[in-house]
């Protein structure tokens, strides 16, 4: 079983962004963007996850209960209605649409972990995503 922690970081938000993906407890895929938001971070880095993955049984542990929700939950409505929903436009829509499948055809259960709670792999995830936000490489 491959256990990730991902995390990922915005300053400001938005601004410059960066992402990390940590696998059995050591950094393992670092991401950024020019100009980016947390949200979009955290999406990408839970993506880079399910790619790493590769379909094998994993678990993803992350603090974005918006992700684990967007994934799990809402976008089946959202897609549904032809990726629209009630009271505007689906924000990060890109990023939905590229997550969604990855995680349907996965094997993988996602984990939410209350951020900056003293969680170990979390801990490093967050230290990574700065990191990377910085223009650091593995």
């Amino acid at each position: 079983m491959i256990i990730y922690y991902t995390d990922g970081s915005c300053s400001p938000n938005p601004g410059p962004g960066g992402f990390s993906v940590i696998k059995h407890m050591k950094p393992a895929i670092l991401g950024s963007e020019e100009d980016s938001t947390n949200i979009r971070m955290e999406g990408k880095a839970i993506i880079a996850a399910l790619q790493d993955a590769n379909g094998e049984p994993c678990k993803i542990h992350t603090d974005s209960e918006f992700w684990i929700n967007v994934i799990t939950k809402w976008s089946l409505a959202w897609e549904a209605n032809g990726w629209k929903k009630k009271g505007g436009v689906i924000k990060n829509l890109d990023i939905v649409q590229e997550v969604c499948p990855l995680y349907r055809t996965s094997k993988a259960e996602l984990i939410w972990v209350r951020g900056h709670n003293n969680d170990e792999g979390n801990e490093l995830a967050d230290v990574w995503a700065n990191k990377a936000r910085a223009g650091a490489k593995i």
